[in-house]
C-alpha cells in the first residue's frame, strides 16, 4: 500500500509542476472519450419515440403495395387480405404522384386517398389540425416542416387547389426525408380528378403475430407485389441515429489514434528531461520496474480524469443527436450510461495512455544510473547520403532535413498524425461535394428540389465537428514536436548559429522540419481521404471532388504547418548560443 501511495504522490507532484502540458493531455484523451462515448451512447438508444408513434397511428405490421392503373384495386393485392396469418386489413388505397406547390416552390409529392372516417389500421395521428375533409389536406409532418407548410396555407396539387387541414405522422412508411417523395392524404373525392395518372395500391395488413412480419412479407412477395414488414419501415426511420453513432465510432478511433501520436511525442519530449530524475529514483533505490510505473502513472491519472469529463460530456451532449426527426412523436432522451459503457471509454482511454506512454516509459527506466545523473550528449547519427543532399540546400530546408530525420520515430509519428487528420478533412470535402452534386439530382439524392435535406445536415454537422476536433488535436500536436524538436536540437541548432546562420534560418529549420512531413503526410492523405468517403459513400467514385479541390489540400497543410510552428520555432532559436552551450 505504501509504494501505491509513493507511485500516486510522485505522479500528482508531476501532473503540479507541469500543469500545461497535464491540461493539453487532459484535451487531447477527453476529445477521444467524448466522441467514444457519443458513438457508444447512440448505438444504445431506446426505441420509445418509434414505439410511441406506432401506437398512435395504430400502425400496421406489413405493408403490400402494387403498381397497378385503373379505378379497382387489383384482385392479387385484395386477395391478401384472406392470406394466412392476416388478422385485419384496411384499403387498400390508391395512391397517385402527382406535382405539389407550395408558394414558390414546385415539388413531387406521394397523395394517398383516404376516408375521411377514422381507419382502424394505419390511421395517422393528427398533431397539429384535423384529419381530411373535402378540399382540406394532411401533410406527413416532416414534409411539412421541410415545405414550410401549417395549418390553414394553400397548397396545390396537380392543379387543384387545396387546404392544409392538418399535419400529420405515420408509421405505415418512414418520414421525409428518409422516405421520398412527401406523403400527403387526400379526401377520395378530391383524388378523384388524378385517376388518369399512374396509380399505385397500397394496403396495410394486422397479422396475429406481429413479429413473424418479416417471414410472411418474404413468403407473399411477388415481382408485382411488395411487402414491407414493420421491422423495415423502424429500421429505416431510426437510420439518422445509426449514421451518426457509425461517424462518431469511426471518429473516435480516428482520435484514439491521433491522441496516441500526441501523447507520445510530448512523453518522449518530457522523458528527455527527466533522465535525471530517473537515476535519483535508482540511486535511492527504486528499480527500473517500479520507475516505470512511476512514469505510467501520471498518465493513466490523466487517462481517468479525462474518462470521467468525456463521460459527463457524452451523456450531457447525446440527446442533441438522438433526435429521430418530426417524423416521430417524442423524443428517446438521455441515454443511460451502462456499466458496460463506462468499461469501454476507461479501458480505450487507458490503452490510448498506456500505449503512447509505454515504450518511453521502458526506455527511460531501462537507462543506466551513472549515465542518467551524468545525461552525457547524445551524437546524432550521420548518413552519408543525407549529408550530400543537404549540403546543397539552402540553410533552413538543410537544418529541416537533418532535424526530421535525426529523430525518425517523431517525424513518423508527426507524418501518421497529419495523415489521418488531412484524410478526414478531405473525406469531409468530398462528403460535401457528394451532397451538393446530389442536390441537383433529386432522382438520387434523397430529398426533392428546393427542400433541405435534414439527413444530410445531421451527418454533415456530425462530419464537421470530428474534423475540426481533429484539426485541433493535429494543431496541438504540431506544436508539440515542433517545439520539442527546438529543444532537443538546441545545441545542434545553437552551433548552426555560432557558424554564422541567423535566428531566422534556424527558425525557418524548424518550421522546415515539420514542413517535409506535412508534404508526405499531405500526398498520402488524399488517397487516404477519398478510400475513407469511398468507405462511407458506398464506393460512388463518380462524386468525388475535382481535382483542383484535392490539390489545393497540400498548399493549404503546408502553409496552415507553417503558421503553426512560426512561434515555437522562433522562441526556439531566440535562446543565447552561450547559454545553451554552457548548460550542454
Amino acid at each position: 500500500m505504501g509504494r501505491v501511495l509513493l507511485v500516486a504522490r510522485v505522479a500528482l507532484r508531476d501532473l503540479r509542476r507541469r500543469p500545461t502540458e497535464a491540461v493539453l493531455l487532459l484535451l487531447v484523451i477527453t476529445a477521444t472519450t467524448t466522441t467514444l462515448t457519443l458513438g457508444l451512447a447512440l448505438s444504445r438508444v431506446t426505441n420509445d419515440p418509434w414505439d410511441r408513434t406506432r401506437a398512435a397511428t395504430a400502425g400496421p405490421d406489413v405493408v403490400a403495395a402494387m403498381f397497378a392503373p385503373g379505378p379497382t384495386a387489383p384482385g392479387e393485392l385484395v386477395a391478401l387480405r384472406r392470406a394466412p396469418g392476416v388478422r385485419a386489413a384496411t384499403g387498400p388505397y390508391p395512391v397517385v404522384f402527382a406535382d405539389l406547390r407550395v408558394r414558390d416552390i414546385d415539388v413531387s409529392a406521394s397523395a394517398e386517398a383516404r376516408d375521411t372516417a377514422p381507419a382502424a389500421i394505419d390511421q395517422p395521428a393528427v398533431t397539429d389540425g384535423r384529419w381530411i375533409f373535402p378540399g382540406g389536406a394532411v401533410v406527413e409532418r416532416g414534409f411539412a416542416d421541410a415545405l414550410g407548410v401549417r395549418v390553414g396555407d394553400p397548397i396545390t396539387v396537380a392543379g387543384r387547389a387545396l387546404r392544409v387541414a392538418g399535419i400529420a405522422v405515420t408509421t405505415a412508411q418512414p418520414a421525409y426525408p428518409l422516405n421520398t417523395p412527401g406523403q400527403v392524404w387526400l379526401a377520395r373525392v378530391d383524388a378523384q380528378w388524378l385517376s388518369t395518372r399512374p396509380v399505385a395500391w397500397v394496403l396495410p395488413l394486422r397479422l396475429a403475430d406481429p413479429s413473424a412480419a418479416p417471414v410472411f412479407a418474404g413468403a407473399h412477395s411477388t415481382p408485382a407485389i411488395r411487402l414491407r414488414p414493420w421491422q423495415d419501415i423502424r429500421d429505416r426511420s431510426v437510420a439518422l441515429v445509426a449514421i451518426e453513432q457509425t461517424a462518431l465510432l469511426v471518429g473516435s478511433w480516428l482520435l484514439g489514434l491521433l491522441a496516441v501520436a500526441s501523447m507520445a511525442v510530448l512523453v518522449g519530449g518530457r522523458m528527455a528531461e527527466q533522465i535525471r530524475r530517473v537515476g535519483l529514483l535508482k540511486a535511492v533505490g527504486a528499480t527500473p520496474r517500479w520507475i516505470a510505473v512511476i512514469l505510467l502513472a501520471e498518465h493513466v491519472l490523466l487517462a481517468l480524469a479525462a474518462t470521467v469529463v468525456g463521460l459527463a460530456i457524452g451523456w450531457w451532449a447525446a440527446p442533441l443527436l438522438t433526435n429521430l426527426g418530426s417524423g416521430l412523436l417524442g423524443t428517446p432522451g438521455t441515454p443511460a450510461l451502462t456499466g458496460l459503457t463506462v468499461v469501454e471509454v476507461a479501458g480505450t482511454a487507458v490503452l490510448v495512455a498506456g500505449a503512447a506512454t509505454l515504450v518511453p516509459a521502458l526506455r527511460g527506466a531501462g537507462t543506466s544510473t551513472l549515465r542518467a545523473l551524468t545525461d552525457p550528449a547524445h551524437p546524432p547519427r550521420r548518413w552519408a547520403w543525407l549529408i550530400a543532399v543537404s549540403a546543397h540546400l539552402p540553410v533552413p530546408l538543410l537544418l529541416g532535413l537533418r532535424l526530421a530525420i535525426r529523430r525518425p520515430r517523431r517525424t513518423i509519428l508527426s507524418l501518421a498524425s497529419l495523415v489521418i487528420t488531412i484524410a478526414v478533412i478531405v473525406a469531409a470535402l468530398a462528403m460535401e461535394h457528394y451532397a451538393a452534386v446530389l442536390s441537383a439530382r433529386p432522382a438520387e439524392s434523397g430529398h426533392l428540389p428546393g427542400l433541405g435535406n435534414p439527413l444530410v445536415d445531421r451527418v454533415d454537422q456530425v462530419v464537421l465537428v470530428l474534423t475540426v476536433v481533429l484539426s485541433i488535436l493535429a494543431a496541438i500536436n504540431a506544436i508539440f514536436i515542433t517545439w520539442t524538436t527546438a529543444l532537443d536540437a538546441q545545441r545542434a541548432c545553437a552551433l548552426a548559429r555560432a557558424l554564422g546562420a541567423t535566428p531566422r534560418q534556424v527558425s525557418a529549420g524548424l518550421s522546415a522540419a515539420q514542413l517535409i512531413p506535412t508534404l508526405v503526410a499531405a500526398l498520402l492523405g488524399i488517397p487516404a481521404g477519398l478510400g475513407l468517403y469511398r468507405l462511407a459513400a458506398g464506393g460512388d467514385a463518380g462524386l468525388t471532388p475535382p481535382l483542383w479541390t484535392l490539390l489545393a489540400v497540400v498548399p493549404a497543410a503546408l502553409i496552415g504547418m507553417a503558421v503553426l510552428t512560426a512561434i515555437p520555432a522562433r522562441l526556439g532559436a531566440r535562446r543565447p548560443i552561450g547559454d545553451i552551450l554552457r548548460s550542454e
